[in-house]
């Protein structure tokens, strides 16, 4: 018995300790990048840890707090208009061992000491595409809509839909800027969907690739950056969005004579299950950053 309370005072005295150690995160989200930052750091004098030999310890410090700091950050990834992945896993469509595999898939830097020597700090980067296809369920890719009524269309390599300004918003008065989610959905003005997750073939890119305005404004004879030009060729299909729908606006609806441009065509429906999509929105929506301990 003495034994058995001997183990858990030492126990506590440890979590005592181990409650005290400051750890802390910080980083960002990039959505044209598509792909979340963190930067995990360990103040050294608060484990108690002195160079040379206290290193190792630290970076092991830092692997044991990975988990538990970069969590909420991953939870509050947006899936799409009505869902976070914190939305997901209360409603049991995701575990929280997926959220743990999303967090362990993470490319790392081996730690570095801060120039104060005062910190122990790793750098880790997770694929937003990556994220976005484990999150994918479906076998088979959904055929994309067709119509009764195709229309004379040329063949294009690619969709930009430019969406960087304030739109109306289905169904409720005002306006809002149009913001990034793994999975958005394409609309057309009579509220027929065009393009949603489960259309998807390709299931190694994303479903929609996000660019700033300056991306279809470059100096070449495209027009646009070589970035946007690998997603969407050199003959997209340029398409203004004329409106937002969703909880959060995240979804594009384009005019009902663009889409037709894009299912009347067996080769321009192929854009849509290949990802070969752009979205162009605000800078501003592009990226957020975020801190925690």
């Amino acid at each position: 018995m003495r034994k058995i309370t001997v183990f858990i005072a030492v126990l506590f005295a440890a979590q005592a300790v181990f409650g005290q150690v400051n750890t802390s995160i910080s980083g960002s989200v990039e959505w044209d990048a598509m792909r979340l930052n963190a930067r995990i750091s360990l103040n050294m004098a608060s484990a108690g840890l002195k160079l040379p030999a206290g290193r190792t310890q630290g970076e092991a410090l830092l692997y044991d707090n990975y988990l538990a700091l970069i969590r909420s950050s991953i939870l509050g990834l947006r899936v799409d208009s009505s869902s976070t992945i914190a939305d997901l896993v209360d409603r049991g469509e995701l575990s929280l061992a997926d959220v743990e595999a999303i967090a362990f898939g993470a490319n790392s830097v081996p730690p570095a000491l801060s120039p104060d020597m005062r910190n122990i700090i790793s750098s880790y980067t997770i694929s937003l595409s990556s994220t976005a296809s484990a999150l994918l369920r479906h076998d088979r890719a959904f055929p994309i809509i067709r119509t009764l009524s195709p229309v004379s269309t040329a063949t294009y390599t690619g969709i930009i839909i430019i969406a960087a300004e304030n739109l109306p918003v289905h169904g409720m008065r005002g306006t809002a800027l149009p913001v990034p989610c793994l999975f958005p959905k394409i609309w057309d003005s009579e509220m027929n969907l065009v393009y949603e997750r489960s259309m998807l073939e390709a299931r190694d890119t994303a479903m929609v690739h996000y660019f700033a305005m300056e991306n279809i404004f470059a100096k070449n004879p495209s027009g646009i950056s070589a970035e946007l030009q690998q997603i969407v060729g050199d003959r997209p299909l340029r398409i203004f969005a004329s409106g937002v729908f969703g909880i959060t606006p995240t979804d594009l609806i384009i005019d009902r004579s663009y889409a037709l441009l894009i299912i009347s065509s067996q080769e321009n429906r192929r854009l849509l299950s290949q990802g070969r999509v752009a979205f162009i929105l605000d800078d501003s929506t592009l990226r957020y950053e975020f801190n925690g301990e």
